[in-house]
């Protein structure tokens, strides 16, 4: 088991129809959650962390952590590198030992996106790493600080991006948002089914913090295989922290944290059903 290529795990997800919860993480316990987590239901697991979030927790210092941690894992754990902006960045992860990476030229001139997403499955196969790519726009940023305007992936432009780069997953925009949803999320699955029909490779939901159950079971059926989780770990770890002040001992908080992250791991682990598959 252990550390694995995300397109393996989706593979396997692809085989079985199930999806693969990708959680990002921004410390030391969200790691320990999110392992501790996947070993006690026996899921695939993809640990993440986007380019925008290297700030408060740098590339040198958790990369490595993902990845031991993955490496010591009972169960197949791929580590990714999220939303990817930099050839720099995308390069020092790879280095670390990531075994996925993305590069988000969703705001790009389609061409150009396939232009310089080529470079990065180039350079990812000296690693033999797995390569994400992004075509539309979804919703906000992953940091949450931009409100940037969905843009519906077409069918037309999905398929000539997944011929065109040899990308292994492809992550496409149907209604879907970064961070907390302002109304009901809307998710176009008539739109997911046609571009699954015309592409042979999985396919990937970004902002799945807040889609409710039922729609993330008709996502899956229609062909998303990894769906991102990060703004409802971030969350349920500050509700179980604010719940729990003061603490007199630093440890009983870093417990606190752990269990706060596993708990929402654990739900969309079930929801996306893929316990029990190792």
């Amino acid at each position: 088991m252990a550390l694995v290529k995300m397109k393996e795990i989706l593979t396997m997800a692809e085989k079985e129809n199930y999806g693969v919860g990708a959680f990002s993480v921004a410390n030391m316990e969200m790691v320990i959650g999110a392992i501790q987590t996947a070993e006690e239901l026996r899921s695939p697991l993809i640990l993440q962390i986007a380019e925008v979030r290297l700030g408060p927790s740098p590339l040198h210092l958790i990369g490595p952590m993902m990845v031991e941690a993955a490496k010591r894992a009972s169960v197949p754990v791929a580590v990714h590198f999220d939303h990817g902006e930099t050839e720099e960045k995308i390069k020092e992860a790879l280095e670390i030992g990531f075994t996925s990476v993305m590069f988000d030229g969703s705001l790009l001139p389609i061409e150009q996106n396939i232009a310089e997403t080529k470079k990065i499955v180039e350079l990812a196969s000296k690693y033999d790493a797995t390569v994400e790519g992004e075509i539309g726009r979804v919703g906000g940023s992953e940091d949450g600080l931009v409100d940037i305007e969905i843009a519906i992936t077409s069918v037309e432009n999905a398929k000539q991006f997944a011929e065109e780069t040899g990308v292994d997953a492809l992550a496409i925009a149907i209604g879907n948002a970064h961070g907390v949803y302002k109304g009901k999320p809307e998710l176009r699955l008539d739109r997911l089914k046609e571009i699954d029909d015309v592409t042979d490779i999985p396919l990937v939901l970004h902002g799945g913090s807040g889609i409710y159950q039922k729609d993330f079971r008709k996502a899956i059926q229609s062909g998303i295989r990894k769906i991102n989780v990060a703004t409802s770990t971030f969350n349920n770890v500050i509700k179980n922290v604010n719940d729990n002040v003061p603490f007199d001992n630093y440890f009983i908080y870093h417990d606190k944290v752990i269990q706060a992250a596993a708990e929402n791991v654990r739900v969309h682990m079930e929801m996306f059903q893929s316990a029990n598959r190792i």
